[in-house]
């Protein structure tokens, strides 16, 4: 009976260590940066991640691949992630279910609503990656389609490749389908990841695109234009808990000097090294820094 009681006491004691040692080595000294499931997200959670390391020397944790917006969202005010990469339109119109505007209206919109739920947002980085529509090239052009106005006709013969959260979305499929008076054939949920090759294989005939997807650069797809400005604006910035920054002030100083650094064409890119070249999404961020400047090479 005494060494049960011992061996009982033993395993009380290990998990109590444990629990500590995680409070001491993980919690303290330690922001936590989260990210989508999505090769963009987790290529930004990076980049901010290694540059608060490098000009700050605070451990990082990341937490990534959390799964779609809501559920970052979530994880982001109740306090269990510290920083996440975000975009405008989708916390105006997805989170709060507000109206966008322009650019700069829905920015302020942006900055206004999380500030509610003590949340900072700071500038964007530079770049808007809106939805569109990805078509074959050679049957865009066989059928003169360039807008979405002009694929309406023919969208009740195609069947659409869509991510899961696209075709749940106010902002998303139901929204998009009413303001283009438009039907599918059928409509066929996906990961991200998967869309590319269900086009490719021909199991899709047109898919929900992001603008900086890195895969653009490699099949032969048209990106179709929003001609009736459907789509909000989505520019991505970072977003940091309020007492995140009241502990660490300096972060701020940090995370603003990214405000402008990506465009378009640069946040494709990244994305294809990862998506098309294989290359470790760390590698890529850490390229994206040392060439801007913002860390030294090791």
């Amino acid at each position: 009976m005494k060494k049960k009681n011992l061996f009982i006491r033993g395993v009380l004691l290990t998990i109590i260590l444990t629990m500590l040692a995680g409070c001491i080595f993980i919690e303290k000294d330690t922001i936590r940066v989260g990210s989508r499931n999505n090769t963009e997200s987790i290529i930004l959670s990076n980049i901010m991640g290694q540059l608060i390391e490098d000009r700050l020397g605070i451990d990082v944790l990341y937490k990534e691949n959390l799964g779609g917006s809501n559920v970052v969202w979530n994880a982001m005010t109740n306090g269990h992630i510290d920083v996440i990469p975000d975009y405008t339109g989708t916390i105006v119109v997805s989170y709060y279910h507000e109206e966008p505007g322009t650019a700069e209206e829905t920015l302020a919109a942006t900055k206004r609503l999380v500030d509610g739920d003590g949340i900072v947002a700071f500038n964007t980085f530079g770049f808007n990656n809106t939805y569109t529509l990805a078509f074959d090239e050679k049957k865009a052009e066989e059928l003169g389609v360039v807008t979405f106005s002009d694929f309406a006709e023919y969208a009740p013969d195609f069947v659409l490749g869509a991510v899961f959260e696209f075709i749940d979305r106010p902002d998303g499929l139901p929204g998009f389908q009413k303001e283009y008076d438009l039907s599918f054939k059928d409509v066929k949920g996906m990961d991200h990841g998967m869309m590319y090759r269900s086009i490719n294989a021909g199991e899709v005939d047109v898919i929900n695109s992001y603008t900086t997807d890195g895969q653009l650069q490699v099949y032969d797809l048209r990106v179709l234009e929003d001609d009736q400005s459907f789509f909000p604006p989505y520019h991505a910035l970072p977003l940091v808990r309020k007492e995140t920054l009241e502990e660490y002030p300096e972060l701020e100083e940090v995370l603003r000097l990214l405000e402008g650094k990506i465009d378009e064409e640069a946040m494709q890119i990244m994305n294809g090294k990862v998506d098309n070249d294989g290359m470790m999404v760390e590698r890529v961020a850490e390229e994206f820094l040392i060439e801007t400047g913002l860390i030294e090479k090791k």
